[in-house]
This record gives structure tokens, sequence and C-alpha cells, in this order.
């Protein structure tokens, strides 16, 4: 947990802030524990009923048939790519700005992460700088919604069935998104979407893959639990056998029932949480539009964008500091804040692996140097995000040469 330094930015000022505002907090109330508490004393803590009953209710609300719920986002990822035959030899394009847990579940298949930049607006990217990167040897197309900003997904999927290629969509931001026509998670081959304690939902750790076919569904979740037939998991109720088969080789990355009731009470909310960090955004935008030196995201024209980040750029050029001490000073005004994210090709591991580092992808470098994630969950009010906004504006004005 990040705390507040003792003494405010500016030598001699007062704080903005005499309580520190996180960076971000989960939205858990009563109702949520008594659900956790529920399952508890059930007897049933493993995969189980809770678990298929959340998924249907993620399905229903993605606008899917089936879903499959997994221990994490990274875990929906990983068994994606399995099911999608991703393998040795393989490449698969994806953004640079972006978490580890991609490009490492990439390589975990053999396969090679083919990084790629960013549009400069949507920090998404988009079909052509897509379309640039692919090569004969291209499997998979994995966009990320950055931020919970759909991107251009029937774009995207035009280019991939012109290619034959497949795509994963990268949900881990973006459970309450949606386009005119639909969730995001119901039109690519796949989209996997967290519920790590940050993100729109919480079930604490978790995630969980939908599709639009139910197949595919079918293989993601028998490959979630050890590769074993389906049902097996009813094994050890009243109502099911003890006997199950080993069909392929899997993993054990399944979600489980007290996860599944958190989740299934966060659910019957997603929308009100999501709608409460559209009106933090909207202030943000809002006030910050009146700031000298800051850029804020641009609105989304069509559809919905989930907010899991705001994201801001602050003109370091004008300043005498650069982002990493302006982040330092907002912490000492009493504001939590954080970055999203350091670029893949930035950190040792893959700076060796690629041979490359900075210069190589330059919309996202200029992003990362400018960059700051400014606190947005549910529970926010404005007069936060106005403390917020004080803060920002007060270093801007301190700061600038």
């Amino acid at each position: 947990m990040t705390t507040r330094a003792t003494q405010p930015a500016i030598e001699g000022g007062v704080p903005v802030r005499d309580e520190f505002l996180p960076f971000a907090r989960p939205s858990i109330g009563r109702t949520d524990i008594e659900r956790v508490v529920e399952t508890l004393k059930s007897g049933w803590l493993t995969v189980g009923p809770r678990t298929r009953e959340f998924e249907q209710m993620v399905a229903s609300y993605v606008g899917v048939e089936k879903a499959a719920a997994v221990h994490s986002c990274t875990a929906g990822l990983h068994l994606s790519m399995v099911a999608l035959g991703v393998g040795k030899g393989d490449e698969v394009v994806l953004p640079a700005l972006n978490f580890a847990a991609a490009p490492n579940m990439v390589l975990h298949r053999r396969a090679t992460p083919v990084l790629v930049d960013i549009d400069p607006d949507t920090l998404n990217v988009t079909p052509e700088i897509l379309e640039a990167a692919i090569t004969e040897k291209t499997k998979l197309l994995l966009p990320l919604h950055f931020a919970g900003r759909p991107c251009d997904m029937e774009g995207i999927l035009d280019l991939a069935r012109s290619r034959g290629l497949k795509v994963l969509g990268d949900g881990a931001h973006a459970i309450g998104a949606r386009y005119p026509t639909g969730n995001v998670g119901a039109l690519a081959d796949a989209t996997s979407f967290s519920f790590y304690v940050t993100k729109g939902i919480t079930t604490g750790e978790g995630g969980i893959v939908t599709s639009p076919d139910r197949d595919f569904i079918g293989r993601v979740r028998r490959l979630s639990l050890h590769g074993m037939s389906s049902g097996a998991w009813k094994r050890y109720s009243d109502k099911g056998p003890w006997y199950y088969e080993i069909l392929e080789p899997g993993f054990k990355y399944n979600m489980n029932d007290m996860q599944a009731a958190l989740g299934l009470c966060q659910m019957e909310r997603v929308d009100v949480f999501r709608d409460d960090r559209v009106s933090i955004a909207e202030a943000y935008s809002r006030e910050l539009a009146q700031v000298d030196g800051v850029v804020v995201p641009p609105p989304v024209t069509e559809g919905l964008h989930a907010w899991h980040l705001y994201p801001i750029q602050i003109e370091t050029d004008a300043l005498s500091i650069d982002r990493n001490r302006f982040i330092l000073a907002l912490l000492e005004e009493g504001i939590g804040v954080s970055v999203h994210f350091i670029p893949i090709h930035y950190h040792p591991f893959y700076r060796d692996y690629y041979g490359a580092g900075m210069g190589a992808l330059p919309v996202t470098e200029r992003y990362f140097d400018r960059s700051i994630s400014l606190p947005i969950y549910p529970s926010m009010t404005e007069d936060d995000a106005r403390d917020v906004v004080t803060a920002v504006a007060k270093l801007l004005r301190h700061y600038r040469r």
C-alpha cells in the first residue's frame, strides 16, 4: 500500500488532502461478505455449483451462450492460446503498452510475441498497426482494450479473417465496455476478462473466458481442470459418479465457489460500478480541460468505455521536473497514482530477448514518459476527483518553467 509522505510537495505549502486518497479500492459490501460466508458454510469450497452459476451469469451479460471461469485473466489467455492452437514457431501480434502476462503466456506456448506500437489518441492498437506486423508466421492477433476503451474489433476481425488468423481479445480492463452492437466479449474468437481486486468487478483473483463458440468454451473449461472429461467436478456430489477421464493434458486453472459467490454478487452491480467510473472520468475530463499542460483521454464516440483506468499525459517539456518526480509530488499531496504500463520492451528479460530498448516504438515510449494513471473507482466522490484535479493543477503551475 502506498502511503503519503509527511511533507507536502511544495516547500512551505499545505497538502491538498490530509487523508490519503488511494489509487484503487474494491467495492465490497455486506451482501458480498454474506454470500461468501454462505458458501463457506455450505461445505462446497472448490469448483462447483456457484462457479457454474457465475459462468452463466457472465455469459448472459456478455451475450454468448457459455463462458469458462478461471483463476486469472492470465490463465484465460494461456488456455485460450492452447485452444486456438498457438504453438512453437507461431507469431502473436500484441501491443507493447501492456502488462507482462500476455507476452509471458505467448512464450509459454513456445511462440513469439511480436510487439507493436499504439494509436496516439486511443492508446489502442488499430487494424493498420496490426496489419503492418503480420508475416507468414503470424497465427494470432492479441489486442488489449487499454484502460477499458474498446478496440476497433470489427476492423481487426475483418483483417484477421482476410488473412486466416485468429483474434484473442485481452479484456483485462474491459468487463463493462460495449460497442453499439454488444459487449466486447462477444465478437473475437475468444476474450479473457480479469476480476483482480482493482478491476470493474472483483473475485479477489479470478478471470473468465468468453467466446461465441460453445465448443471452444467446453475445451477451455476442460483444460482448466487437468483435462478432465466434462462434468468431472460433480464426482464429489451425491448426483455424480466418482469416475472421470483425462481427455488431454490440462492445467489447474479453475475458479472456486468462494470466488464465484463474490463474483455473483458483484455482477449484479457491474453496470452500476461502470457508471460510477464513467461519472468520475467525466468529472476529470471536464475539470482538467481547464488546466494547461495536461492531455486527457478522448471520449468514446460509440459504445461505452469501462474506465478501468484514467490515464493522463503531462507535458513534461514545459516543466522543471520529470514524470517520476511529478508522481512523487502527487503522493506528497495525498493523491495515490500509478503508471500503466512500463512498455514490455523496457523490462530486462524482454530487452535482452528483442535486443532492443528505447526508440523501438516511439508512440508507446512517449506516452510512457508522460503518463500518470489517476485514481478512479466506484466509491470515489466528485469531491475526491476535484481534489485530484486541484493537486495536478497546483503542481503544473508550480513546476512550470
